[in-house]
């Protein structure tokens, strides 16, 4: 299946060094814990949440860490999970892999995400839930927190189930796929 061409105006977007794109009306909070491999796209209202981190850490910490081409949907949230201790919350990184796509209005609150994951609109990761390498989590699937979903796995439901296995060409696909959707999201003036 051919990916179209989406075109973007080119004032409505940041482009870093690294070809991040991200667009302006995003919310982005503690931006020097936030750290982008290169090639991603932030679509419109995503919020990142690398303002929420352990208290008295004294330095800067990488509490959301995103891989390279990797596509965050429209109104997606990226917040790490946190544990409540003695009346604190306690906030844990988030790491999420190389050709990941986050669909519209997904909220991830996960551990981990590994690299080639395609994850639907309006899903919700748990908190400390692990999402390995290869997987396929379906639109409007609720994954518990602390689940962990194995290689080439496909999830759908709500509470989110193991329904299909991807085959062993997945993360070529995904690959090839997310470096496709990247070069054709072209500025425009």
């Amino acid at each position: 299946m051919e990916l179209p061409v989406i075109t973007y105006k080119r004032s409505e977007y940041i482009e870093t060094d690294t070809g991040n794109k991200i667009h302006r009306q995003c919310l982005i909070g503690g931006g020097q814990n936030i750290m982008l491999g290169g090639k991603t796209i932030i679509q419109p209202n995503c919020v990142i949440r690398g303002d929420l981190c352990r208290i008295g850490a004294g330095h800067s910490v990488v509490v959301v860490g995103i891989g390279r081409y990797c596509l965050l949907g429209t109104g997606s949230v990226i917040r790490p999970p946190y544990k409540v201790y003695r009346g604190a919350f306690n906030y844990y990184p988030i790491k999420i892999g190389d050709h990941v796509v986050i669909g519209e209005g997904t909220i991830v609150e996960a551990a981990s995400i590994g690299s080639f994951v395609y994850i639907g609109k309006n899903c919700v990761i748990g908190r400390f839930a692990i999402i390995k390498d290869c997987v396929r989590i379906e639109d409007n699937t609720v994954i518990a927190p602390n689940t962990v979903v194995s290689s080439f796995s496909v999830y759908a439901g709500s509470p989110g189930v193991w329904v299909d296995e991807l085959p062993e060409s997945t993360q070529e696909v995904y690959e090839a796929q997310s470096k496709d959707q990247y070069a054709k999201f072209i500025a425009r003036e």
